[in-house]
C-alpha cells in the first residue's frame, strides 16, 4: 500500500461517500485509489463549486464534506468555500496536491503556500509529509472539523508522499463524543432570570440549526411556550405548528418582529452566532439577554449577554426546561402581536402584477414545496424575503447563507442537497447574478442525475447592491447587466427551461418541472421596486426608520 492508498483508506474509515472536485496530476495516485474504492468521484466544473457542495454536506448531516483539487491554482479555488463552510460552521475537509517536496524537478512552476493560505481561513492546515502520519493526521483533521464550532479543515497531500510506500499501520476508528451540559449553578441561575422576566422571548441563531438540534429545541419551545423569532440562519431550528412563531430578523432593527423584540425585557438568545449580522442592537436600557451556547458568546458592542448557559444545547435545554415547565405565567405575554407581526408581512402575497413581486414568488414557492422540500437560496435581494416570508415546517429545509453570504453558491448546494435526499423536492433560487457564477455546474448536476429545479430569479443587474445604492441616495450606476436567454442556456446543457410569462404561471410552472423530473430550469422576471416601498418607505411611514440588511 502506498501513501495515496492509505489516505483513502483512512478516508473510508472516516465513512466518507463522496468527494467534490477538480484532480490534477498532482492527485493521480489518489484518483486511482479512489478507482478501487466504495467512494464516489464527483468531478466538478470548478472547485468553487465542490467546496460549496461538501460545505452542504456538512451543514446537513453534521458529517465533514470532502473536496479535492489539484495544487497552486485549483488549491486557491477553494478559499471561498473554505470561508463560507468557515463562517457558516460548516464541517468541511478540502484536501489538495502538491509537488514532490523531497525533489524540485520543475522548480517553482505552480508553487504556492496553500497551507499558509488556508491556515486563516480553517480550524486546521498541515502539509502530510510521511506516509507514515497519514492515519492519525486523517483522524485528526475529521475529529476538529466535526467538534464544536464545526468548520473546514485542509490537508495537504504532496505526489511524492503519496507514492511512498507506507508502513502496515492500523486506522483509529472515528470515536463519537457527547458535550457535557451546563453546569447546575449556570442552569439555576438561568432559570431564574426567566422566571423574573415578564416579557420573555426566544431567540434561534445560526447554531441552533444543528441537524441534531431539531427536536430539542421544538421540545423545549413546547414546554416552556415562550415566543421565538429566529435569525436567517436560525430559520426552520423549530418544528412548525407551535403557534409562538414571530417572525424573521431579516432586517437588523424596525422591521415589524422588532415589535416584539423592543419589548422584550429578557431575550433568550440560543445559538446565537455574530457571524450574522446583529437581530437586534443591544444598548443602554435595551433587554437583559441569556446566551445559550455550545461555545461562550463573542462580546462585541452590540452583543454583550447578562447570563450564559454554556455546554451541549440540546441536553442543556432540556434540564432547564425541567425547571421552568408550568411555572412561567407570563411566557405568552408577548404572543398577542404574532397575529399583527405575520399579517403584515404576508400583506400582497398574491398581488398579481408581472414582473413578479418578491412577496408573490416567495408565496408561489411555498405553495408548491412540500413541508420536507428543502429550497437552497443563493444570495441576492430576495434572500431578504425568503427569510421574512417562507415559513418553514422542517428543519433546515431554508438553506441560507448569512454569514459570508457569497453568491453562486445556491446552485452547488442544490445538487448537494438532492444526491442526499433523492426522494425529496429540491429547488435552488437564484438570481441571475450569482447563477452565473457558477451556472456551468449544470453539466454536473444532469451528469450525476440529480433531481431539481432551479429557479432564476430575473432583473438584470446586482439587485442588493442596486438597493442599496438607492437607499443611500446614490444614483443608480453601474449595477446593471445583460443575460443570455436562459431557457436556450438551459437547453445546451440537456435541461428542460421554461419561462413564466405571468403571475399566474409561476406555481404550474413550477409544479410541472417537478413532476418532469431531473434537472430543470424555470426564469421569472422579479419587480424590486417592492424594496423601497415595503423595507424602506413602509417602515419609515410606521415611524421606523429603514433598516439594514441582516445578510
Amino acid at each position: 500500500m502506498n501513501g495515496a492508498e492509505l489516505f483513502v483508506a483512512a478516508l473510508e474509515n472516516e465513512r466518507v461517500e463522496r468527494i467534490f472536485g477538480v484532480p490534477g496530476e498532482e492527485n493521480l495516485g489518489v484518483v486511482e485509489a479512489l478507482r478501487r474504492s466504495p467512494i464516489e468521484l464527483v468531478l466538478t466544473r470548478h472547485e468553487q463549486a465542490a467546496a460549496f457542495m461538501a460545505a452542504t454536506h456538512g451543514r446537513l448531516t453534521g458529517e465533514p464534506g470532502v473536496c479535492l483539487s489539484t495544487l497552486g491554482p485549483g488549491a486557491l479555488n477553494l478559499t471561498t468555500g473554505a470561508a463560507y463552510a468557515g463562517l457558516g460552521a460548516m464541517p468541511m475537509v478540502m484536501i489538495t496536491g502538491q509537488k514532490g517536496i523531497r525533489t524540485h524537478k520543475q522548480g517553482r512552476f505552480q508553487i504556492v503556500d496553500i497551507v499558509s493560505t488556508m491556515r486563516p481561513l480553517t480550524k486546521m492546515a498541515q502539509q502530510i509529509v510521511s506516509a507514515a502520519t497519514i492515519p492519525s493526521t486523517v483522524r485528526e483533521a475529521f475529529r476538529i472539523a466535526r467538534q464544536e464550532r464545526p468548520g473546514p479543515v485542509h490537508l495537504e497531500l504532496p505526489e511524492d508522499i503519496a507514492a511512498e510506500e507506507a508502513p502496515a499501520i492500523a486506522l483509529a476508528p472515528p470515536l463519537a463524543t457527547v458535550m457535557p451540559v451546563a453546569h447546575p449553578l449556570a442552569l439555576d441561575r438561568a432559570a431564574k432570570l426567566i422566571l423574573e422576566a415578564e416579557r420573555p422571548l426566544v431567540m434561534l441563531g445560526a447554531a441552533a440549526s444543528r441537524p441534531r438540534l431539531a427536536e430539542a429545541l421544538s421540545a423545549f419551545v413546547r414546554r416552556v411556550q415562550i415566543p421565538f423569532f429566529n435569525t436567517q440562519m436560525g430559520k426552520g431550528s423549530v418544528a412548525g405548528g407551535s403557534g409562538l412563531y414571530m417572525g424573521t430578523a431579516a432586517l437588523s432593527e424596525r422591521d415589524h418582529v422588532h415589535r416584539a423584540i423592543d419589548r422584550a425585557d429578557l431575550i433568550i438568545s440560543i445559538g446565537h452566532d455574530t457571524v450574522e449580522k446583529p437581530p437586534f442592537l443591544m444598548g443602554p436600557g435595551g433587554p437583559k439577554v441569556l446566551h445559550v451556547g455550545y461555545l461562550p458568546a463573542t462580546v462585541e458592542e452590540v452583543y454583550f449577554p447578562h447570563a450564559e448557559l454554556i455546554g451541549d444545547i440540546g441536553g442543556s435545554l432540556a434540564l432547564l426546561a425541567d425547571r421552568l415547565e408550568g411555572k412561567l405565567p407570563q411566557a405568552a405575554a408577548l404572543l398577542p402581536l404574532r397575529e399583527e407581526i405575520l399579517g403584515r408581512i404576508a400583506e400582497r402575497a398574491e398581488e398579481s402584477r408581472y414582473p413578479l413581486t418578491p412577496q408573490r414568488i416567495v408565496h408561489e414557492v411555498r405553495r408548491v414545496m412540500p413541508q420536507d422540500g428543502i429550497v437552497c437560496l443563493d444570495n441576492g435581494m430576495y434572500k431578504i424575503w425568503f427569510a421574512r416570508n417562507y415559513r418553514t415546517q422542517v428543519a433546515n429545509t431554508l438553506l441560507l447563507d448569512n454569514a459570508l453570504a457569497t453568491m453562486g453558491a445556491g446552485l452547488p448546494s442544490a445538487i448537494m442537497a438532492s444526491l442526499l435526499y433523492p426522494g425529496r423536492r429540491v429547488l435552488a433560487v437564484c438570481g441571475d447574478g450569482g447563477f452565473m457564477m457558477n451556472s456551468q455546474e449544470l453539466e454536473t448536476a444532469v451528469r450525476v442525475r440529480a433531481n431539481l429545479v432551479v429557479l432564476i430569479l430575473q432583473d438584470d443587474a446586482y439587485g442588493m447592491i442596486r438597493w442599496k445604492q438607492a437607499v443611500d441616495d446614490f444614483p443608480d450606476f453601474g449595477m446593471t447587466f445583460g443575460n443570455p436567454d436562459f431557457v436556450t442556456y438551459a437547453n445546451a446543457y440537456g435541461v428542460k427551461g421554461a419561462r413564466v410569462e405571468s403571475a399566474q404561471m409561476l406555481a404550474p410552472t413550477l409544479e410541472a418541472a417537478f413532476a418532469g423530473g431531473g434537472v430543470q430550469l424555470v426564469v421569472v422576471p422579479i419587480d424590486y421596486s417592492e424594496n423601497m416601498r415595503v423595507l424602506v418607505r413602509e417602515l419609515r411611514d410606521q415611524g421606523f426608520s429603514a433598516g439594514t440588511p441582516a445578510g
